[in-house]
């Protein structure tokens, strides 16, 4: 089983690259925006508490998104292995997700750290507001939280895998095929 987490800040390329990990390793997608834009387009009671933090560019707390990854483990059992991408966010997430995929058998192959320059962040999500219709890429002060947060709370995650010597920094300008041949050769090497 090869489980990969998928890390970057907001506009890093995560969703692009993820898609291009499921299309060639064919893991299980694991995105908690994804899975809170269905508990938002359903009007869950999940969905209205992730809404209300998601509106200020803030973290979704984590034992609904635990909760939420733990069940969607559950429903794919018998996966090749699962891409989080978005997830964790927090060291506690982590430590928790360590607990989680311990308890089925499996652990975390390796990390992708995508790096991109804050400005070109900003330059990526406010484009992307343009064509998603997402209110969070459209407005650059909750844009400026979003990353804002991404640096005080999400960067030690990184240091989390780090100690365990799973992290690959992968630079995330330059074309796509380009992004993601480096990510391959890294998937390549931990599985």
């Amino acid at each position: 089983m090869i489980n990969i987490v998928l890390f970057g800040p907001p506009g890093a390329g995560k969703g692009t690259q993820s898609e291009n990990i499921i299309n060639t390793f064919g893991l299980k997608h694991i995105s908690t925006g994804d899975l809170f834009r269905k508990h938002l387009g359903e009007g869950t009671e999940l969905g209205k508490k992730a809404q209300s933090f998601m509106d200020n560019g803030k973290l979704v707390p984590d034992e609904v998104v635990i909760g939420m990854v733990e069940d969607f483990l559950n429903e794919n059992t018998g996966a090749k292995g699962f891409i989080f991408d978005g997830f964790p966010r927090t060291v506690a997430q982590a430590e928790a997700l360590d607990e989680l995929l311990k308890s089925h058998d499996t652990s975390i192959n390796a990390m992708l750290m995508l790096d991109v320059p804050q400005d070109e962040l900003k330059r990526r999500l406010l484009e992307r507001g343009k064509t998603s219709g997402r209110a969070d890429d459209q407005n650059e002060e909750k844009i400026n939280v979003r990353i804002k947060e991404y640096l005080n709370k999400t960067l030690p995650v990184a240091e989390f895998y780090e100690k365990q010597g799973k992290i690959n920094k992968i630079n995330g300008v330059g074309t796509v095929d380009g992004i993601f041949n480096d990510i391959s050769a890294a998937i390549k090497v931990h599985s």
